[in-house]
């Protein structure tokens, strides 16, 4: 948070010091041939205008949205693109403003406050909500994310309390100019239909001024498409670009219409092409190499870690976990990359499906349970006989998953919350994944061969001793030491401890791996040791720490690159065994598959088996940029020292671009259901 304040405070120093450069321009001008007095009578003048109470209304009205606009972006000034200063943004703003001061004062005084105070509660929530949602994800909301609420309500409090304090302090200045424009609002006895055209043919003619000035776009989906603004506005899937293009007030707007309105679309003839070359019968070429078949006929459990980053996968924090690596397949340079929200599903649909939430147009992952995966991992792995079930800590109905899972061919999703056993919040612990009697039989007392998808919990936030998973674990590390204490003496006793959030994460990391020894133990006790393979993978880098500053030691923070996460196939007769080429989650699938003797085609997937020897290695992130392990490009432009030829980035660049378009099309238009 000091960064940022600094930053802020820098960029505000930058804008005083233009506006005292202007200011003494104008004092100087007047200071000559008697001008002083003119700059009187002018003073004067604006003061009587304004004075009158409609034009002091408005003023302030003018004020307080200019405010909400220009502080969001401010506050979000470290996005390199668009800068603060650019006229479009205001352009826009200024369009919504000119249609606002319309309606509001052309209307009744009655009316008029009604109208006032309904616009301004929108988009005052919308501030609110934009700026404590980017500081916490370094993203702006979208409507896409409303259903999703449910996921993270539980932890609202936490984001909001570690919100920068300037979101508050200017959010306070507004609601006082608001009461103060109340106040003052003008006592209109009529309806003023003229002024009310006048703004909104104003409005039309900024709006269009606004879009028009954007420039042009490209048709078609090509790999630099993203540099150009016209581009941006039209897919508006990047939140952070469109809001600094556009600025709050047309980007809540347009993003509301996006997400709720728009119509539905019909596939181009392009589009059509584009899929069933993709997918015609001369590309299909069935998946074998030198791996294909090594875990043939194991049972399989799937560890989607919650936040366990790659700097706590070591022998002192997580020994249970780490010691796994000594018979893995360790994929070292791998990256779990999110888009749109809901990080944690995001990577359960990708490993699940072989596809990842749509880059170029705001939608969920979770939202797709209609859609057909006819090549899912369950649903392949079924026509091979195994029972496939999933478990986590939370219900089925967040993320949607119990639809979800079954859409993606599993059996059953179970939830320790929808047991209804608990009177505690014990279900927060991981272990509780194996020491519950009933998930321990269902996923050890199995007839024939079974998939276990394990999602982790305990390494959530808030990191914190004073609430959440820190908490409780600090109870049970103290259990003897605080059981005669009263609640106040617990809370003076935890606060004493002095646990730092870094401390908390390690704590909750040790939670994690406590669950990991009961699992290899229960896998011993129930002879299945020697017959089970584990896929491990997390699902997000720790993003919902309270500052970069904690994983500034272990990783690159300035880059995409900050999402390297651990990935690594234990299995207890492998060799040890590294693999450097770069994965992500959309390697997951087609390389499990191939290990487990399937027979798929190589075109299902958005990526391929990184085991392969002509896997090319390649992560695309959210933004679209993209690293292969020499190269990271960003916007089609090299940001590190990696060397590369003119063509060979193009070309790389091309792929990029065609896997995108194949992912995203596929999902858009649910292909494959055609292809069923």
């Amino acid at each position: 948070m000091e960064k940022q304040i600094k930053k802020i405070k820098s960029n505000c120093h930058n804008y005083i010091d233009k506006i005292k450069m202007i200011w003494h321009t104008i004092i100087l001008f007047f200071k000559e041939d008697g001008k002083r007095e003119k700059l009187k009578r002018l003073f004067s003048n604006i003061h009587k205008f304004l004075k009158k109470k409609s034009v002091y209304a408005i003023f302030l009205f003018i004020v307080i949205f200019t405010l909400m606009d220009f502080a969001t972006r401010l506050f979000a000034s470290d996005i390199s693109f668009y800068k603060l200063w650019r006229i479009i943004p205001r352009l826009f703003s200024l369009s919504y403003i000119i249609l606002f001061v319309g309606i509001i004062f052309s209307l009744k005084k009655k009316h008029g406050i009604i109208a006032y105070s309904f616009i301004f509660g929108i988009f005052f929530l919308l501030y609110l909500t934009n700026n404590v949602y980017y500081d916490a994800t370094k993203n702006f909301f979208s409507f896409s994310m409303v259903e999703l609420a449910s996921e993270g309500s539980g932890y609202m409090l936490d984001v909001l309390k570690n919100c920068n304090i300037l979101v508050y302090i200017v959010g306070i200045i507004i609601i006082a100019l608001f009461i103060l424009s109340i106040r003052k609002f003008p006592n209109n006895r009529r309806f003023n239909k003229k002024r009310l055209i006048t703004c909104i043919i104003l409005f039309i003619i900024c709006h269009f001024l606004s879009v028009k000035f954007l420039g042009r776009g490209n048709l078609e989906l090509t790999w630099d498409s993203f540099r150009k603004p016209r581009n941006i506005y039209n897919s508006f899937n990047d939140s952070n670009k469109c809001m600094a293009l556009t600025g709050l007030y047309e980007y809540s707007i347009r993003d509301f219409y996006m997400v709720y309105l728009k119509p539905e679309e019909t596939r181009s003839e392009t589009e059509s092409n584009f899929l069933n070359d993709v997918f015609s019968e001369t590309n299909d070429s069935y998946h074998k190499n030198s791996y294909t078949g090594k875990y043939k006929n194991k049972n399989v459990i799937f560890l989607q870690f919650e936040g366990i980053d790659d700097w706590l996968l070591t022998k002192e924090i997580m020994p249970n976990t780490y010691s796994l690596l000594d018979h893995s397949i360790n994929f070292t340079n791998h990256y779990s990359f999110y888009n749109g929200g809901g990080s944690t599903f995001n990577s359960e649909f990708a490993v699940n499906t072989g596809y990842m939430t749509p880059f170029t147009y705001p939608i969920n992952a979770y939202t797709l349970n209609k859609n057909d995966f006819p090549y899912s991992m369950a649903t392949l792995m079924k026509q091979d006989d195994y029972s496939i079930k999933a478990f986590h800590m939370n219900t089925g109905e967040f993320y949607s998953r119990s639809i979800n899972y079954q859409n993606f061919g599993f059996d059953q999703y179970f939830g320790l919350k929808d047991l209804g056993t608990y009177d505690d919040d014990s279900y927060n612990l991981d272990r509780e994944l194996i020491l519950n009697e009933t998930f321990y039989n269902e996923m050890f007392k199995n007839e024939g061969k079974f998939i276990n998808y394990i999602i982790t919990y305990s390494n959530h936030l808030p990191f914190t001793t004073s609430k959440g998973v820190c908490r409780q674990l600090v109870e049970i590390d103290y259990a003897d030491k605080v059981k005669n204490m009263s609640k106040s003496e617990k809370n003076d006793f935890f606060d004493s401890l002095n646990m730092s959030e870094e401390d908390c994460i390690k704590r909750q990391a040790k939670e994690t791996d406590y669950f990991i020894g009961l699992l290899m133990q229960g896998l011993k006790d129930n002879g299945l040791y020697d017959d089970t393979i584990i896929v491990a993978f997390t699902d997000h880098y720790l993003y919902t720490v309270s500052s970069n500053d904690i994983l500034a030691p272990y990783k690159d923070v300035n880059t995409n690159l900050i999402n390297h996460t651990p990935f690594f196939i234990w299995s207890s007769k492998t060799k040890k065994q590294e693999i450097k080429k770069v994965t992500s989650q959309l390697n997951i699938l087609p390389t499990f598959l191939n290990l487990m003797g399937v027979k798929y085609n190589e075109k299902w997937y958005v990526e391929r088996d990184a085991l392969d020897k002509n896997y090319s290695p390649l992560t695309i992130f959210s933004d679209l940029s993209w690293y292969d392990g020499n190269i990271y490009v960003v916007d089609g432009e090299v940001k590190n020292k990696g060397k590369v030829s003119k063509d060979d980035l193009e070309k790389k660049n091309n792929y990029v671009e065609y896997l995108i378009k194949k992912n995203d099309l596929v999902l858009k238009y649910n292909y494959f259901k055609e292809l069923k």
